[in-house]
C-alpha cells in the first residue's frame, strides 16, 4: 500500500507535468461534503514554503487526499515532526514525502551563510551537513537535503519508524523541478 501511495503521487505528477490534470474534474462541492468532518489523505509532503512549490497541484491532487507540512528549505523541526506524526498515526497516510525543489533560496542562502535580516539564518544549522557534503554544488546541496530531512523522519520519530517497519509507511525523498514540472526521486 505504501508503494501504491506513492506511485499516485508520481503519476498524478507526470499528468501535471504533461498538462493533463484530472483532479480539477472532481466536484469541489461534494469533495468540501465529503471531508468537513474527517479527512483521509493516502500520502504527506513536506515541502519548501516557496510559493513555486504548489504540492496538491504538482501531484495533480485535490481537497484532502495530501497532508502537506512546509516550512523554508524543507527542514525537519519538532514542529514539522509532530504534523508529520499526526498524519501517520491518526490519518492512516501510506506515503510521506520530503519534497526538495531546484533553485531553493534557503539552500543557497545557508551555503553563503550571508548576513540576513529577522530571524532567516535560524534555518542555517539545519542545512549545514547538506551544504558541506555538496562541495559547493547547488543541486547536490538541494538533492542532499531532501535525503537527509528524509532521514531525519525515519530515525528521529518513534511513531514514523515503527510505521515503517511495520510497512505502514515509505518515506521517501525527491527534488521538484519548477521548469519542467516534473518530480525525481533521491
Amino acid at each position: 500500500m505504501a508503494d501504491a501511495a506513492l506511485q499516485e503521487l508520481l503519476a498524478g505528477n507526470q499528468r501535471f507535468a504533461a498538462n493533463q490534470l484530472t483532479s480539477i474534474e472532481h466536484d469541489l462541492t461534494i469533495l468540501k461534503e465529503h471531508t468537513v468532518d474527517k479527512q483521509e489523505p493516502f500520502a504527506a509532503v513536506l515541502a519548501c514554503a516557496d510559493s513555486r512549490v504548489p504540492v496538491e497541484l504538482i501531484f495533480d491532487q485535490t481537497i484532502g487526499h495530501i497532508f502537506v507540512a512546509r516550512v523554508a528549505g524543507n527542514i525537519v523541526t519538532p514542529e514539522i515532526i509532530a504534523s508529520l506524526e499526526y498524519g501517520v498515526a491518526v490519518l492512516g497516510v501510506k506515503a510521506l514525502l520530503v519534497l526538495g525543489h531546484s533553485n531553493c533560496r534557503a539552500v543557497k542562502a545557508a551555503m553563503k551563510a550571508d548576513t540576513v535580516p529577522g530571524q532567516i539564518s535560524t534555518l542555517y544549522p539545519h542545512l549545514r551537513q547538506e551544504v558541506e557534503q555538496s562541495g559547493g554544488n547547488y543541486d547536490k546541496a538541494t538533492e542532499a537535503n531532501a535525503k537527509v530531512q528524509a532521514e531525519l523522519l525515519r530515525t528521529s520519530s518513534t511513531v514514523i519508524r515503527d510505521a515503517i517497519k511495520t510497512g505502514k509507511v515509505k518515506v521517501q525523498a525527491g527534488v521538484y523541478g519548477p521548469a519542467t514540472g516534473k518530480v525525481s526521486l533521491s
